[in-house]
Formats: structure tokens, C-alpha cells, sequence
């Protein structure tokens, strides 16, 4: 995008990019208002730049985080909590395409409070590399420090959000426990959900970690029906998936195009899976890969 750049071709492009912009919002400050605000400060500022911009994406990308930034670091001066989370927006009666978005693409509560664990510089790190895919050499210069130093605030956030522990598994894996974990995965691949029911307990839990929580997977499910449909639903990860044991627990690894992409983890008791733990924590997919 040249100097010379018309008004409205800005104005499109700024409309073009502004759902991307609320949901980076949204997700550094977790509230609808202020996220508005920010993206609205981010047009402000782009209306207002004479530079050469030639990727416009990045470029609001980037300013929306850096305005980001500069609130968070000023509620945690003022130690104040954002105005609100999401689902407590007040009621829009025809919300527009953006609000959509940004509702579809909404943290969740628990999330966004385990967020707010992070420093300012290790929420921006975290959420414009690992939910955006912002390189680092961007994301330093907003933090006025090296891709090296960024890339370790990054990976200092996701041990800081890890979730709890899984649970304890049995003292010995049998090939009984195997051959359960592998009906699941027949049954996931298929749409299977005769086969599904089958090997789920009738109280089996599904949790996902906080980077499964970012791809859309629900922190919580519970009841043999709605893993079962669950399991339906996100049926693309027992595609090209390859059998795993973590901490003495059977699973399989998610691979697309040969790249790792999620590990799920399976508590077999009585010939029923009674827990799943699904892992999109990079650091656990490098050590498995």
C-alpha cells in the first residue's frame, strides 16, 4: 500500500482486516469494549500514517497489539480488571458481521482469566506468535527486545499456562488398555458413534488444555453422548494419527502434512475410557514429534 493510498482504499482494507483485529483485541484484553476501542485507535492511526505500508495485515496486526500492550500495562499501574468477560455483553438485537466474528472466535472465561496470569509482554508474546503466527522479529520490535528474547517470553508463557496435571494412570499399561484406545480411534476416523459409545464410560470426561482451548476444543466435556459427539466433531485428528505413550498413558499423535498437531490421552478402567486429555502444547508436540 503506497503513500498515495486513497482514503477509501484505506478505509477498505481497514474493513477488510477488522474482524482479525477484534479477535487479536478481544483475546489480549478480554473485553468487548475495550477491544472495540483498540482496533478503533488502530484506524485512527492508520488514517493518520504517511509511511509505506506493504502488508497491511501485518502492519495493523502489529499496531492493534502494540495499543494492546500499552492497556494492559496501564490496568496492571491501576491493577484494574477489564470491564467485562465474554457472554456479559449487553444484548445486541441485530449484532453486525464483526460482533459475529468476534463472538464466534470469543475466549473462553476461564481462559481469559488464566491470561491474566501472563505479564503484558508474555500475553502480547504468546497470543501474536502461537494464536496468530506473528514472527517474532514483528513481535520484538513492539516489546524493544530481541526475537530471542521475545521468542523466551513466548515460551515462558505456555509453561505458565499449562493446565493441571493429567490424571494418574493405572500401574501398567496393558495391551487391553491398547486395543480399547485403538477401537476409539477406528470409531473417531468413521464417525462411528454406535462404535464410540461402545468404549466411553457413561461419566467420561474430555478436557482440553488452554492451546486446545484456542483451536475451539471445550475446556470441559462430560457424559459418554457429548465426548461421543465431540469426537465426531473434531474426527480430523484421528486422521494419520500414530499410537503414543506419554507418562505410562496410551494415546495417539494428531499429524497433518507430517507435522504434529494435537496428542490425545486416554485413563482406561474396566475396558472403558473413563478420562481424554487433548494436548495442543507445542512444547509436548516438539518433544513427541
Amino acid at each position: 500500500m503506497h503513500e498515495k493510498t486513497s482514503e477509501e482504499t484505506r478505509a477498505a482494507l481497514f474493513q477488510e482486516h477488522r474482524p482479525l483485529l477484534l479477535s487479536v483485541a478481544h483475546r489480549m484484553l478480554g473485553s468487548t469494549a475495550e477491544a472495540e476501542d483498540a482496533v478503533q485507535e488502530t484506524w485512527l492511526r492508520l488514517a493518520r500514517t504517511t509511511e509505506r505500508i506493504d502488508n497491511p495485515a501485518g502492519w495493523l496486526t502489529t499496531v492493534t497489539g502494540r495499543i494492546c500492550l500499552d492497556l494492559l500495562r496501564s490496568r496492571t499501574a491501576r491493577r484494574e480488571d477489564p470491564a467485562d468477560r465474554p457472554g456479559t455483553e449487553p444484548a445486541d438485537p441485530d449484532p453486525g458481521p464483526e460482533h459475529r466474528a468476534l463472538t464466534a472466535d470469543a475466549v473462553s472465561t476461564a481462559l481469559l482469566v488464566v491470561l491474566d496470569a501472563l505479564t503484558p509482554a508474555e500475553r502480547l508474546a504468546f497470543i501474536l506468535h502461537d494464536v496468530f503466527a506473528v514472527p517474532f522479529d514483528d513481535i520484538a520490535p513492539l516489546l524493544e527486545r530481541t526475537p530471542a528474547a521475545t521468542r523466551q517470553l513466548a515460551s515462558r508463557a505456555r509453561r505458565r499456562l499449562r493446565g493441571t496435571p493429567a490424571p494418574a494412570t493405572t500401574a501398567t499399561a496393558t495391551d487391553h488398555h491398547d486395543t480399547v484406545v485403538q477401537a476409539f480411534l477406528t470409531a473417531a476416523r468413521g464417525g462411528d458413534l454406535t462404535g464410540l459409545l461402545t468404549v466411553l464410560d457413561p461419566q467420561v470426561t474430555a478436557r482440553g488444555d488452554v492451546f486446545a482451548r484456542l483451536h475451539g476444543v471445550p475446556a470441559l466435556a462430560r457424559g459418554a453422548d457429548t465426548v461421543a459427539a465431540q469426537a465426531v466433531t473434531f474426527s480430523r485428528l484421528a486422521h494419520g494419527a500414530r499410537p503414543v505413550r506419554v507418562d505410562g498413558r496410551p494415546g495417539f499423535l494428531s499429524l497433518s502434512d507430517h507435522r504434529p498437531t494435537a496428542v490425545l490421552l486416554f485413563t482406561v478402567t474396566d475396558g472403558r475410557i473413563t478420562a481424554i486429555d487433548i494436548h495442543y502444547d507445542p512444547d509436548l508436540l516438539t518433544a513427541l514429534a
